[in-house]
């Protein structure tokens, strides 16, 4: 496991069900804007349709194969952008090897199957999913 998403799950398991929920919404204020190369080009994100709201995300594999991942979620969804801000901070400066390697099950380890429905925690699976889907195309394509 990547050690940026081995810190956060960490950081949520010390709290308690209601302090993780708490974290879980700071993330949500963290989730970038996205570049402003991409703001004008919504053709070119995926729509993550497991999630309840309009999620949608896109990834870069840069030429030292290094992975930049873009997520818009809506700001009324909070659990939502702050699975998606997980994502885009645990992923920061990952190559695509360690992309493809994250855990599969890494949604489930962050100990919130308690706090949310599992029906969240199938889209930030999907999320990952989709993410590594990407970057595996990206990959061949190049």
């Amino acid at each position: 496991m990547p050690d940026a998403l081995a810190e956060i799950r960490d950081e949520f398991l010390a709290l308690t069900q209601s302090e993780r929920l708490q974290l879980l919404l700071e993330f949500s204020n963290e989730l970038p804007e996205l570049p402003e190369r991409y703001q004008d080009h919504p053709d070119l994100f995926e729509r993550v349709a497991e999630c309840q709201s309009p999620v949608f995300l896109f990834v870069e594999v840069d030429d030292e194969d290094v992975v930049h991942l873009f997520v818009t979620a809506p700001k009324e969804s909070p659990t939502t952008r702050g699975f998606a801000s997980i994502l885009v901070q645990g992923l920061a400066g990952l190559t695509a090897d360690e992309v493809l390697a994250v855990p599969d099950d890494y949604p489930q380890t962050l100990g919130l199957t308690q706090a949310v429905s599992p029906l969240r925690l199938r889209g930030m699976g999907a999320l990952l999913g989709r993410a590594k889907h990407q970057v595996t195309v990206k990959r061949r394509a190049a």
